[in-house]
């Protein structure tokens, strides 16, 4: 039977109590993660989310019926306990923080039973992902996701702490929006009201901030949920959140010198890791030339090699095909490489053609100095040797090589570049790389709409100097964008926004708006701008991604409550799920079976 909590009161948490309070009477709440019962002597080990503590039950101390409470104990049963802290008697347990103490109970309540769990509640789970994520309130209880979670509440204050110091107003925007189908796909939400309407959720609140600019806010900053109905990778949910922010009166320097600060506050505060200011940075084809990666992990080299010019005219028709046909050839170097098995450079061509490789060329060098290569007898051996030296190869390497144009060449090979590393143990998770990436494209080109898209989004302001060219060469426009990168995740980006009516315009143009469709979408903020706006710009971070790499996760679902899977749904709610027809006829909707075909 569960026993009340009337006239009790927890003094401490599990780990609060220390050597400190040596002789003191405390009470301590939470679960039973361990029950060792040496005959005379029950030991349990108390879990709450601050750690462990271990309490000592014995007859003399507890009385009869508390003893007998101590052995129906079990793991996940929640008691509370009072006792006096005492040296411990036996060894002292280095690994725990209260390792050199013990509580001696002298009242026990049961508070709830427990029935055995599916899995052990320890730390590094190896219990299947489907598995803990169907009793995800059980998974929440291990101690290291709950550091995990305790870790990104603090990031969250610091982010406040910190914003509000520099004069940022926190400040909600709706969840209730109007849909803009540029970007990824809605959620959308039916009005019962409105009758075959429908507001959409929050992509992020793009729109809403940049009207407080119009509003005199001069610096927004929200943690805000946001909504996109994408397909989902490791650090990519249906629901996630932004700290977000937009600031009036700026350029890129105050944008980017604001956030360099935050960064360096939180990763102090939080993980007691310091990050040097300035930043590197990088423009966007830079970073595409030498690491094929708008993000690029820059904690190891491996980096591009265009060979384009080296082997222009060679027999190797796949290389000479690519130049042809407005591509290039480029290459990468894993350094001492050259004896890696046939096999497993044939997974690596595999794994080439998964990011639209047609193949892969490769070339070892052998420690004679010979080669060994997928391509050696279509080229002479002057041209291979230019090849090997423009590639900076020596004996012991092998060299990889990717045909293609250039989207294409930079895609295999900046995933093939990562893929290596991780083989070959090369990436240092203590290690935090940040770097800025700038200068990204306006604008690149869809096959599928046929049409310019917005890398970023039609509000985007063009670099001055590359603006003349918006008519005659709209590809080669750079944006005042930028992405901040850590560890070849890219954490945030933003860039400054167009606040002059005549770019605005032309910009819907170039992306193919009549300025009815403009109207239409984004009339209440081209309105707004009539009104007086100033110059203004803002970043956006994935707050989960920023929390996954400070804890060293594999996937932002370590760094979230109650995630999703890959199929959008919630294994522990069943989320989606059917609604009553009621329901349904109230919002006017009717669903229509789809056949499996």
């Amino acid at each position: 039977m569960a026993e009340s909590m009337k006239g009790l009161h927890r003094s401490h948490r599990c780990t609060e109590v220390s050597n400190q309070n040596i002789g003191e009477t405390v009470t301590v709440m939470g679960w039973v993660q361990k029950r060792r019962n040496l005959g005379s002597l029950i030991f349990i080990d108390l879990r709450d989310r601050s750690g462990i503590l271990q309490l000592v039950f014995n007859e003399e101390s507890v009385g009869k019926e508390g003893y007998e409470k101590a052995e129906r104990l079990r793991s996940e049963y929640v008691i509370a306990v009072t006792g006096k802290v005492e040296k411990r008697s036996a060894a002292v347990n280095e690994s725990l923080k209260t390792g050199d103490i013990e509580v001696i109970a002298t009242d026990i309540r049961i508070l709830s039973e427990a029935e055995t769990p599916p899995f052990q509640i320890e730390e590094n789970s190896q219990t299947k992902d489907e598995v803990r994520l169907k009793y995800r309130y059980l998974d929440l209880r291990r101690p290291d996701i709950q550091k995990n979670l305790m870790l990104r509440s603090k990031v969250a204050y610091l982010m406040r702490d910190f914003m509000a110091k520099e004069g940022f107003l926190e400040i909600e925007t709706p969840m209730l929006c109007k849909s803009t189908p540029e970007g990824a796909r809605d959620y959308l939400v039916p009005s019962r009201v409105h009758p075959g309407h429908f507001y959409a959720l929050p992509q992020s609140p793009q729109l809403y901030k940049q009207l407080l600019m119009c509003s005199g806010y001069d610096r927004y900053f929200q943690i805000a949920r946001c909504f996109r109905d994408e397909d989902l990778r490791a650090d990519r949910q249906p629901e996630f959140t932004q700290a977000d922010m937009e600031l009036a009166f700026v350029d890129v320097e105050d944008v980017l010198d604001v956030n360099e600060r935050l960064l360096k506050y939180i990763f102090k505060e939080a993980i007691g890791v310091d990050v040097t200011l300035p930043l590197p940075r990088m423009p966007w084809q830079e970073a595409m030339d030498r690491f094929g990666s708008d993000k690029p992990d820059t904690r190891f080299g491996m980096e591009l090699c265009d060979v384009s010019k080296v082997v222009e005219g060679c027999g190797f028709s796949v290389f000479t095909g690519a130049l042809e046909n407005g591509g290039s050839v480029r290459g990468i170097n894993a350094k001492g490489q050259a004896g890696m098995p046939r096999k497993k450079i044939d997974k690596l061509v595999e794994f080439a053609k998964g990011y639209g490789a047609k193949g892969l060329a490769y070339l070892a060098v052998n420690e004679d100095g010979t080669y060994k290569s997928s391509f050696a007898k279509f080229m002479t051996e002057d041209e291979l040797k230019a090849l090997v030296s423009a590639m900076q190869g020596e004996p012991g390497d092998l060299l990889l090589f990717a045909a293609d144009k250039n989207k294409i060449v930079w895609n295999v090979l900046g995933a093939l570049r990562l893929e290596l590393a991780k083989e070959l143990d090369l990436l240092d998770p203590n290690q935090y790389n940040f770097l800025w990436v700038t200068e990204f494209p306006l604008l690149e080109w869809s096959d599928e709409e046929n049409r310019f898209m917005a890398m970023h989004h039609p509000f985007t302001m063009p670099m001055e100097e590359d603006w003349d060219k918006i008519d005659s060469d709209p590809g080669s426009v750079r944006a005042k964008a930028y992405d901040i990168v850590l560890n070849g995740t890219e954490l945030g980006g933003g860039s400054v926004r167009i606040h002059q009516d005549d770019i605005q315009e032309k910009m819907f143009e170039v992306l193919g708006f009549t300025k009815e469709r403009a109207h239409e979408q984004f009339g209440f903020l081209l309105d707004a701008f009539k009104y007086g706006v100033p110059p203004h710009a803002g970043l956006a971070y994935g707050l989960d991604r920023l929390v996954m790499h400070m804890v060293h996760a594999d996937s932002i679902r370590d760094v979230i409550a109650f995630p999703k899977v890959k199929d959008a749904s919630c294994l522990m709610t069943q989320a989606p799920g059917i609604v009553d027809k009621k329901q349904l006829e109230e919002l006017g909707l009717e669903v229509e079976e789809v056949s499996e075909e």
